[in-house]
């Protein structure tokens, strides 16, 4: 549920982007059978990331977006996202908590879902997920066989846990 708007806008002209309710199932990633495309690098820090809301600052090459993200219960959390000045989001990354977090983004389709691959690097490196979005909890979809097991309910997994708690620092 939600809508999405052309990031291309100006930023004076862009306004709420999503608001919704978020569904997403998170996965660990095994192989590299989903490297298609060029990826997008992201910067995204949290202005409380032990709280909720979450406040995130993300900047993605040319946009950025600031996030209030709810607490999730299961894979579904409230979400809204506005597109803000990059040199806004700049200035606002230096007030965040704990290490940035730093990951390259593919997006692989798979037929009217899309699947977003996270690498991070940083403090996390060694880390990659994949996410896919859902229209509801029960929807049905199909794996690849890239994707192992699923870190949906860890939070630990949670952009938000990596900034206080990097991937570096987990005895595995």
């Amino acid at each position: 549920m939600g809508c999405r708007v052309d990031l291309s806008a100006s930023p004076s002209q862009q306004k709420l982007i999503y608001v919704a309710l978020e569904i997403e199932r998170k996965f660990l990633v095994i192989g590299d059978g989903w490297k298609i495309g060029k990826p997008t690098l992201y910067i995204q820090g949290y202005l409380n990331p032990d709280k909720h809301p979450t406040v995130r600052v993300r900047v993605m090459g040319d946009k950025a977006l600031l996030t209030v993200k709810g607490l999730s219960v299961g894979m579904s959390r409230a979400e809204y996202e506005y597109a803000i000045p990059v040199s806004d989001a700049l200035e606002m990354l230096k007030l965040c908590e704990g290490p940035l977090i730093e990951k390259h983004r593919w997006l692989v389709p798979q037929g009217k879902l899309t699947w977003e691959i996270d690498v991070f690097s940083g403090e996390n490196d060694g880390l990659i997920v994949a996410e896919i979005e859902l229209e509801g909890e029960t929807q049905a979809f199909e794996k690849p066989d890239w994707v192992g097991a699923e870190v949906t309910s860890d939070s630990r997994y949670f952009n938000s846990s990596l900034s206080l708690a990097p991937f570096s620092t987990w005895i595995l």
